[in-house]
């Protein structure tokens, strides 16, 4: 007849994609019941691993099956044990906000809409800030499109996990001298996250107080397009020094970053500023020219209109992107471009300003 002990051994062939530990060891099974010819597994997952819920729950009844008296598996999905409490800092509830260990300042980088560079601006950031001699981390909060891993050069890199079921930790990626956390670190590439506006809480949480960010004088945080739920589960959960709004000159960004600055002051949150993206194209064979493709002024109008100083004028130069495709942020690969030495000052800009040197 077939044991506990048995169906344990079976489910470590059952890894987590990520650290590539067996549920057993992760303690990510609470309960194992063997009544032959039936089988049942409590499978409860962290935050950062509910995107492969269907994956391990097939995986976990292939084994099962295999055991010579099991015909039937039954499978019961617990709450993730990083879930907060109704009320504390859950999915549209007030929060008492709490700092994270060894952070001294939180920045958000943010944008009304998708498209206008906002991850390039938050990796140059964190790159700029890191070559003046700051300990700087970079949490990618774009959970459905995470991005950062490829500009920083570390998507095939997988963090290393410690620990067990809630007391679990994840140790950033270093590159570049930024320290960085990710979903894109931990799902497959094409795998899509699926997930409604707590599930979204609660991996932000875990990558906010869950990672092992060690001592930080800045930590970026790459915030998705919009004002939904990632923007709400920041504000609600940590203390920030401030947020950048990204913009590109146009009108239909302008609008969309009209609505996401506001969103920040209605919220208390200190807006540093705002950065204007693809101001100009700059050609290759002559870069003493920049052809504004996008318009002219869009950045200021924003600024202006919302009390808040430009911070930069960032041009488009071909180098940024094809260098970010290679994994090379354009601070360090060519740092007496154009838009590098932008970059550079969008850091000194961020260092001078009240609330980041209080």
């Amino acid at each position: 007849m077939t044991t506990v002990e048995q169906a344990s051994k079976a489910l470590n062939r059952v890894k987590d994609s990520g650290s590539g530990r067996s549920v057993v060891e992760l303690g990510w099974l609470d309960k194992i019941r063997v009544e032959p010819p039936k089988a049942l597994v409590l499978l409860s997952l962290p935050g950062f691993a509910q995107s492969q819920r269907d994956r391990l729950a097939e995986l976990i009844r292939e084994c099962l099956l295999e055991l010579k008296d099991i015909t039937d598996v039954q499978i019961e999905l617990g709450n993730p044990p990083d879930q907060p409490p109704l009320g504390q800092a859950g999915h549209g509830q007030a929060a008492q906000l709490q700092s994270i260990s060894g952070v001294k300042k939180v920045i958000a980088v943010s944008s009304g809409k998708g498209g206008v560079g906002k991850s390039t601006v938050a990796v140059n950031l964190a790159c700029a800030l890191a070559q003046k001699g700051f300990k700087v981390g970079l949490l990618d909060a774009d959970i459905y499109g995470p991005n950062i891993p490829i500009m920083l050069g570390v998507a095939d890199c997988t963090p290393e996990v410690i620990g067990s079921g809630a007391d679990q930790q994840i140790i950033p990626i270093e590159s570049c001298g930024v320290a960085m956390v990710s979903m894109g670190l931990l799902i497959d590439e094409n795998q899509p996250v699926i997930w409604r506006g707590p599930m979204l809480n609660g991996i932000i949480r875990q990558f906010l107080y869950q990672a092992l960010w060690g001592e930080r004088d800045f930590l970026i945080v790459d915030l998705p397009p919009g004002t939904g739920d990632a923007q709400l589960s920041l504000a609600q959960a940590v203390p920030m020094a401030g947020v950048v709004i990204v913009t590109t000159p146009q009108k239909v960004s302008l609008q969309d970053a009209r609505r996401g600055l506001a969103m920040f002051k209605q919220m208390d949150v200190p807006v540093l500023g705002v950065v204007e993206n693809m101001t100009g194209f700059v050609p290759p064979d002559q870069p003493e020219k920049s052809y504004p493709l996008f318009g002219i002024g869009g950045g200021q109008q924003l600024a202006d209109e919302s009390g808040v100083p430009l911070l930069v004028k960032v041009p488009m130069e071909m180098p940024v992107q094809e260098e970010g495709n290679e994994g090379k942020p354009i601070v360090h690969s060519r740092p007496q471009s154009v838009s590098a030495k932008v970059f550079q000052n969008l850091a000194l800009s961020l260092l001078n300003h009240a609330s980041v040197k209080s």
